[in-house]
């Protein structure tokens, strides 16, 4: 069960460091828009690649990738796209996260491979449209030269590990938001709620757009994650908590 955001929020303002997870066979630059906003809003941000396409590594060396990148950073905001759900559990073992959002995503049980995901959450038996076609299935609502390079920089996904039992033993105990995308062709709404609901016993959130809101819709999800952020207390660089002094 997934301890409700909001809990546990800090009376005073700590600076907020974003940390993004790709999906599946793709790449920090994913998140690449996203990222340049809460910049601009003065946050920290990073966004690794996973070594997905390496047939030696799994799920516990894609959390350590994340881990390092994050580095010794504070105030921690985990945020995992699609298969990206997988590890960003497993990261809160390995450094202080202060929040998780999981953004279209796969949900994980414990012990779930993630080659046994679609089966566990008996996703054939959802009545959804089939798209044969990758655009079509990601990236329906993406302007066409983001989309063109989002296909030009994507990776294999590696399968040779993906049938290994996760090592996640429970959920974490760091609050937990579900964002899903209205138009997901992927993981439809009514799929993904149920999936949040039976998994974590969380309502999700809803935007607008298709599986990849971070190149579709950055702005409107940079807003939701500095909200998500600011609910536990975590503010950007500079910016104090409203009602309370500057120190000093």
């Amino acid at each position: 069960m997934a301890v409700p955001a909001g809990i546990g929020a800090a009376e005073g303002g700590r600076m907020a460091a974003f940390v993004f997870i790709h999906g599946a066979g793709d790449v920090g630059w994913y998140w690449h828009l996203v990222a340049a906003e809460l910049r601009e809003r003065g946050y920290d941000t990073v966004a690794p690649d996973l070594p997905c396409d390496d047939d030696s590594a799994g799920l516990p060396e894609y959390a350590d990738a994340v881990a390092a990148a994050a580095g010794d950073r504070t105030g921690l905001v985990v945020v995992a796209q699609s298969a990206g759900g997988f590890t960003a559990p497993l990261v809160c073992d390995r450094v202080p996260v202060e929040l998780l959002i999981l953004v279209a995503p796969m949900i994980p049980a414990p012990g779930e491979a993630p080659a046994g995901y679609f089966a566990g959450t008996r996703y054939e038996e959802e009545v959804r449209e089939r798209y044969d076609d990758t655009l079509a299935l990601f990236y329906q609502d993406v302007p066409p030269e983001l989309a063109a390079e989002a296909l030009k920089r994507a990776r294999g996904q590696s399968e040779a590990r993906m049938a290994e039992p996760s090592p996640l033993r429970a959920w974490p105990d760091v609050p937990t938001r579900v964002l899903i995308c209205r138009d997901d062709r992927l993981f439809p709404p009514g799929f993904l709620r149920r999936v949040a609901r039976e998994r974590l016993g969380v309502t999700p959130d809803e935007i607008d757009g298709g599986h990849t809101p971070a190149l579709s819709h950055p702005r409107e999800l940079a807003d939701r994650l500095e909200a998500y952020a600011a609910g536990q207390g975590l503010t950007p660089a500079g910016r104090r908590h409203p009602g309370r002094p500057a120190a000093g």
